[in-house]
Formats: C-alpha cells, structure tokens, sequence
C-alpha cells in the first residue's frame, strides 16, 4: 500500500511575519513595539511601490534623470497621479537593507522617515522616529530589515492582492492581543467592525468617526464599496483621535491603502471639547466610543448645544457620545455605533429620559446584543445601537436582535464573528428594514417592536425584554433546577460537616 505524502501547509505570510517580528521584540513593550514594527512594514511598502514606478521611468529616461530638474518634476507628478509617495534616495529600503548590520541602522532609519515626511506633506509628523533609542536592540532591527526584505508587499501586484493590507490587519490585532486592555484604545476587533458596516451599507457619502482609533471604520467602509463595485472616491471620510500615536497609525493604516486622510484630525481635547469638525453632516457615523467615560469634561459642557434630547451625566459619556453623534447626522442620515450594554436600561442621572426622548423622535433603527469577549479592552457586556434621521422604513418601530449565543472563541479569553454570524445579522436587519417577506419575527433572535410595545417597558432596550427565550431553552425547569441545586448544596453541606467533625476529633486526640 502506497502511502500518502504528508502535506504540509505553509503558514499564512502575515502570520510568518508576525512570529518572526515578535521574536525579535525581546525586552520592548508591545505597546512600544509596535510604533517600531509597523512604521518599517509602511516604509517597505512605500519604498516598494516607488522603486516600480522608478524603474520604469529609468527605462524611459535614464538611471540619472533625478539630476535634470525637469524629468525630475515629471517623475513627481507620475507618482502623485498614481498615488505613491515620492522616496529619496537615503530613505529607499534598497539603502536600509544595505546599513541593516551596522552599529548606525537606528539613526539611518529615523532619518529615512525624516526625509519622507519632508518630500510628502500628508505625512508631516506622521510618521514614528524612534529607532536611535537605546534600548532598542540594533541587532534586532537589523534582523527586522532583513526579514521584511524578503518581501515584496507595494508593487501592483501584491497591491492588486491587498498583501499588506492584511498584513497590517493582522499585526495591528495581534498588538492588541499583545497590549490586553491598552490595545483596545486602538483597535476595535475586525468583526465587530465588519457587522458595522455590513449593517450600515456606507456606498456613498461622508463617513465620520469621532474617536477613529487606527482606522478601522474607514477601512472596512472602503473594503465593503469596493467588494460591491462601487468606487472608492463615492467616499469622503471624516475622524478624530485625541491620542497622537494613535492617529499615527490611523493616517498610516490610511495612507498604505490610498484612503484620503486630510479630514483625519488630531488634538489632545478631543471630540467633545473641540470638535474638529463642527459643521459636518455625516451621511453615516460609524464609531466605538470609550465604554462608560467618566472622564469626559461633561461639567464643561453642560449648555452645549449638542444636548437637544436631555443634558447627559457627567459621571458617564455614554449619552454625550450618542447625541454627538447624532448632532453629526445629515437630515437622511444613519449611524451604528458600540456601547456598553447598561446604556439599554439605565434610568440614572437622565439616561433613562434621554433615551426615551431619542425614542419617541423615531431615530432608533436597531439594537443588537452582542456575545461577551469580542473586545480586547474590556470585559463590559456591549451592544450596537443603529439610527437613523429622517426614518421612513418602519416608522414607530425598533428591530430588537439577540447575537449573545453568536461567534466562536479563537483563543481562552476572544471571541470573534464568524463571516456567516455577519452575514445573518446583516440580512435580518436589510430584511426588516425593506419590509421584505424573509423577515420573520423569531423567538430568542429577533422581534420587531412598536413604540407602544417600548412604553410599555417603560422605553427600556434591552433585546431579552422583547425577544423572549429561544424555543429551544423553553424546555428549561426552573423548580427543577432549583431542587436540583439545592439537593447538591445539601450534600456539600453534608460533606462539609463530616469533614469538621473528623477535624475536631483528630485536635482532640493530639491535646490529650
């Protein structure tokens, strides 16, 4: 009997990446480390697409046409026509491959980003200059260097492929899995993400994320429009940041992938002080505010104009955030945004009369009630609030979903959504939303409730209160669950008893 070859799967080339970068981290803070990993893989890239588009203008023009300053004016032209950085000659990876194993290589490198931001004014304090720091091991950059330069990730081909759009996908997860709870200020899970937009259908128009993170939102906007032959340019976007180094891999996670970044703003202040964009009409708002901010300067804001459905606590931005968004919202636009999950039935400090307001305004579209451990930050059970300005489907109604039993853990403590679990919850709601006959009210998943149904449960949104328990649970005992818990409760009490027992015994022997 012949027997079979064993056949062995290469690993994925970002997860390749990745093992070998995280080898060479060594003593640095993933949180450091990554401003160091991920200003390299954009500088490869860069440098790759130039050094395409250079070569083939040598063999045009000649090796030496930088020196005549007409062909070389012509040479910049091409590149910004084409959407590729211009790269000097110091900061091109061919020259950093070649200084990688000297003592200096740190010094190099931050001066290659120096000289990048110089030639590209969209990327003026962009990019990170850290490489000179002494504790950064030059051996290990090296090492780095050579790696990535095994690589070719900003030619038309692998741009063509998104190469290094999911290399740096990856990367940035893996940071954030590597930070814990920090990462999450960064990033927002991809999933997540993806049922954002899949939800929200941003074909065309202004997209706003007051607290953009790395990205993400305008990334998945880009990628559901161009998986629906639509055109990149239908989309203008529009973000805020107030941590700098954030902003940082925002505008460099944008620029690696062609995205217009100029709206993309930052300021320490952040989005409820001073608004970058205090005139904007959104034609949708897509965002993952901090979940249950008491640290938001709310007792600043208190006759901020803003607050048209109530004067939100200050002790939580939960409320602040939803009517910023809202505030943000041109007359027929919509939004989908993650908060915590007590921002559903809290009556504290106004919420429950906020909430109730925006209710009766008929801006709330849907509530979704996600699976615990989707978020890298925060153990906080979340949801998904989806509105809209001038609501014409389902006026008076509210769609109600319960994903708790959704997605699958990829490792002890994340969990994430599969394409399919997306895929449904997507469907429900456009089913719902277009009053087509697929959607049908399902116990324990979905329920279409009207405003009279939410007054009567006193404008709470929790999906449970509506939705009921699956079919499949109703089978459930609660009496005989109870004696059951109880029986064993009696035992243990039992076990314990005896257990005393046998103790006092044995002291008493040992005193006599």
């Amino acid at each position: 009997m012949v027997k079979k070859k064993k056949v062995i799967k290469e690993a994925p080339l970002e997860k390749t990446l990745w093992l070998a970068a995280d080898k060479l981290r060594k003593n640095i803070d993933a949180a450091e480390y990554k401003h160091i990993v991920l200003g390299l893989i954009f500088l490869k890239y860069i440098s790759d697409a130039f050094e395409e588009l250079y070569n083939n203008f040598i063999e045009h023009h000649g090796a030496d046409f930088e020196k005549d300053e007409i062909l070389l004016g012509e040479f910049k032209d091409e590149c910004l026509a084409e959407s590729v950085f211009y790269v000097p000659a110091i900061a091109r990876w061919s020259h950093l491959k070649a200084e990688a194993k000297k003592p200096t290589i740190g010094r190099t490198v931050d001066d290659a980003m120096d000289a990048i931001e110089k030639e590209n004014k969209t990327l003026k304090n962009v990019l990170p200059k850290q490489y000179a720091r002494e504790n950064l091991d030059k051996t290990s950059l090296g090492g780095l260097i050579d790696k990535f330069s095994n690589i070719t990730i900003g030619d038309k081909e692998s741009r063509a492929k998104d190469v290094l759009g999911k290399v740096y996908e990856y990367f940035l997860g893996q940071f954030a899995l590597a930070e814990g709870k920090k990462g999450g200020q960064f990033y927002t899970p991809k999933s997540v993400v993806q049922l954002l937009v899949q939800m929200l259908e941003p074909y065309k128009g202004r997209v706003y994320d007051p607290c953009c993170g790395s990205g993400g939102m305008f990334v998945q906007s880009e990628e559901f429009i161009l998986s629906h032959q639509g055109k990149i340019d239908d989309i203008n976007i529009y973000g805020q940041e107030s941590n700098q180094t954030t902003w940082r891999l925002a505008k460099m996670n944008l620029s690696i992938r062609g995205i217009n970044s100029q709206h993309i703003k930052w300021n320490t202040e952040g989005s409820f002080l001073k608004d970058a964009h205090p005139d904007l009409k959104a034609d949708y708002v897509i965002a993952n505010p901090p979940f249950n901010d008491s640290d938001w300067s709310g007792s600043l804001l208190v006759k901020d104009g803003r607050w048209k459905y109530g004067i939100p606590p200050t002790s939580n931005a939960n409320f602040a955030w939803l009517q910023h968004f809202i505030y943000h919202l041109a007359p027929n636009g919509k939004g989908g945004i993650v908060l915590a999950k007590g921002s559903l039935s809290t009556k504290s400090s106004n919420e429950g009369e906020i909430r109730k307001a925006m209710v009766k305004a008929g801006l709330i579209d849907c509530i979704v009630n996600l699976p615990t451990k989707l978020f890298l930050n925060t153990q906080i059970p979340a949801c998904l609030w989806f509105f809209s300005r001038g609501k014409k489907e389902r006026s008076g109604e509210v769609l109600f979903i319960d994903a708790r039993n959704m997605g699958h853990l990829i490792n002890r403590r994340n969990r994430e959504l599969s394409d399919a679990d997306i895929q449904l919850l997507a469907d429900t709601f456009h089913h719902w939303k277009t009053k087509n006959k697929k959607y049908t009210d399902i116990q324990g998943f979905c329920k279409s409730a009207t405003l009279a149904e939410i007054n009567a449960l006193d404008y709470v949104l929790t999906p449970g209160r509506y939705i009921g328990i699956a079919d499949e649970e109703e089978a459930f005992d609660f009496t005989d669950r109870f004696n059951a818990l109880k029986a064993t409760l009696k035992e243990q009490m039992k076990k314990e008893a005896r257990l005393n027992k046998e103790i006092e015994e044995s002291l008493r022997k040992i005193i006599v």
